[in-house]
């Protein structure tokens, strides 16, 4: 008998030595000239702070998608997801997002933001079919050829 993978959301250590690969790959794709606007990626000590959520979605114990949520004063803002490319198109990306939105509910968070790069055809997709709107830039974010700024107010 074959056994089903198991899939678990969790917080995670973006520090630890089985995550760090994964932050790699992003900064290795983030790093590429079409991936995103003018906005640098946050670097991975940030995501330990109290002000931010880092979690991970493992697959029998190794990680293969990552995000998290910045707290602000009036909004939340979404950083750093991403989905193992030999793991795309089965959902991990809604799901992951799924359980970002659900930590921000748990602290009444209302507002969530996020920035992405023009290239980045399939995380715009998925951030439009969860009910993200485009807005002007906010915090940190530049106005950019390269870069949309999406918003959702959480029900």
């Amino acid at each position: 008998m074959m056994k089903i993978p198991a899939l678990r959301f969790g917080m995670d250590d973006p520090t630890s030595p089985d995550v760090a690969p994964l932050l790699e790959q992003l900064d290795g794709h983030l790093a590429q000239p079409h991936a995103t606007g003018p906005n640098p990626p946050m670097a991975v000590d940030e995501l330990r702070q109290p002000h931010a959520t880092f979690l991970t979605a493992r697959v029998d114990g190794t990680p293969v998608a990552c995000g998290a949520c910045l707290w602000h004063e009036d909004y939340v803002e979404v950083k750093r997801m991403y989905v193992l490319p030999a793991c795309r198109g089965l959902g991990l990306g809604k799901q992951l997002l799924e359980a970002l939105e659900a930590k921000v509910r748990e602290r009444g968070g209302r507002l969530v933001r996020l920035e992405t790069g023009t290239a980045q055809a399939e995380a715009l997709e998925l951030y439009e079919r969860a009910g993200y709107r485009r807005c002007p830039p906010f915090g940190g974010h530049r106005a950019s050829a390269r870069s949309i700024c999406m918003e959702k107010v959480l029900a």
